[in-house]
């Protein structure tokens, strides 16, 4: 089963596509979609969703995972996450793609143990369960790769 991982934003949205059959999983893409932050809102997400829409094209997920928004202290925040998570989240039903949404914790939780992991214990146990020799160049593709795995073990 492929499965698309996605980690949103309005300025950078990672995304990772992992194959995954049983506990076996294999990286096949990862990256970040980066919007010029000098560029308005609206345009930002277009180009986000532009990205995301030839990703999906490219490599033709069968389901997808997509962080849930976190309730943090900034609604402002939350709020405009939240944007970028309904363009992913419009790219992916436009393609008819299943989406299950989960929070950032219950990923974390999942892959290395602790819920409240730092990003570079996100980043290294994914290069260690993907087998890769370097582990992802970016946070964002990193939480997205654990958010594929995630998926692909609790649908395995």
């Amino acid at each position: 089963m492929r499965i698309i991982g996605i980690d949103p934003g309005t300025r950078i949205v990672g995304y990772g596509i992992v194959d995954a059959d049983g506990h076996e999983a294999r990286m096949v893409e990862c990256g970040a979609a980066t919007a010029n932050l000098n560029d308005p809102e609206p345009k930002r997400l277009l180009a986000i969703y532009e990205v995301l829409e030839a990703v999906i094209a490219r490599c033709r997920p069968d389901v997808a995972c997509v962080e849930d928004i976190f309730a943090g202290k900034n609604a402002k925040t939350a709020l405009t996450i939240g944007e970028g998570r309904g363009v992913a989240l419009l790219a992916l039903a436009r393609a008819g793609i299943d989406v299950h949404s989960v929070p950032p914790a219950t990923i974390k939780k999942a892959i290395t143990g602790n819920g409240n992991a730092k990003k570079a214990q996100v980043q290294g146990m994914v290069a260690r369960l993907l087998g890769l020799a370097e582990p992802p160049e970016s946070y964002d593709a990193a939480d997205a790769l654990a958010a594929a795995l995630y998926l692909g073990h609790r649908l395995g």
